[in-house]
């Protein structure tokens, strides 16, 4: 269990591990649902007993999950079927997902400008994971604060014999 919660999307090339790709992809977009629809019960639809309340968070997680689930699903599978590892891939999984969110919407206007939306990013995606960019870079936290400097922790204070500076004048 330690093993699929630690796995990461890109740890095996495409087309392999489609189960453990799922899984992956599905958790991230199960968090972002249980944050939607926490959001959406405590600020909007303030549902009544626990069957509502646990129906309105469904409405959230499950199309993200199916989403998630059917970009990686197709776009291995059509990896697999085609031999290439290429952008085409990742646009046909995000068409899928796209007719997923429309689905869940029940608004088949948003067919295609959501398959093709999606399809773009997918597209976006697999660029950005060719050509290395980074979109939410590490943040670097500073060594030092406003505080730090009133607490002076250090084991050892400064040696006035190494010092080659004067302080001014005394």
């Amino acid at each position: 269990m330690s093993q699929l919660l630690k796995y990461k999307y890109y740890d095996t090339p495409e087309g392999q591990d489609i189960f453990m790709k799922t899984f992956a992809a599905s958790k991230y977009a199960a968090l972002s649902g249980v944050t939607l629809g926490t959001l959406d019960i405590l600020m909007y639809s303030h549902p009544k007993g626990f069957a509502s309340t646990v129906g309105r968070m469904a409405w959230f997680v499950g199309p993200l999950v199916g989403m998630a689930a059917g970009f990686t699903v197709t776009t291995n599978a059509v990896q697999n079927i085609r031999g290439k590892n290429d952008k085409l891939n990742y646009f046909i999984g995000g068409a899928v997902a796209g007719s997923i969110f429309s689905a869940w919407q029940k608004a088949p206007i948003l067919a295609v400008p959501a398959a093709v939306i999606l399809g773009v990013a997918g597209i976006v995606k697999k660029t950005s994971v060719e050509e290395g960019w980074i979109f939410f870079p590490d943040v670097i936290q500073a060594p030092k604060s406003i505080i730090s400097g009133k607490r002076d922790f250090t084991m050892v204070k400064d040696v006035d014999e190494l010092k080659n500076w004067t302080a001014g004048s005394k």
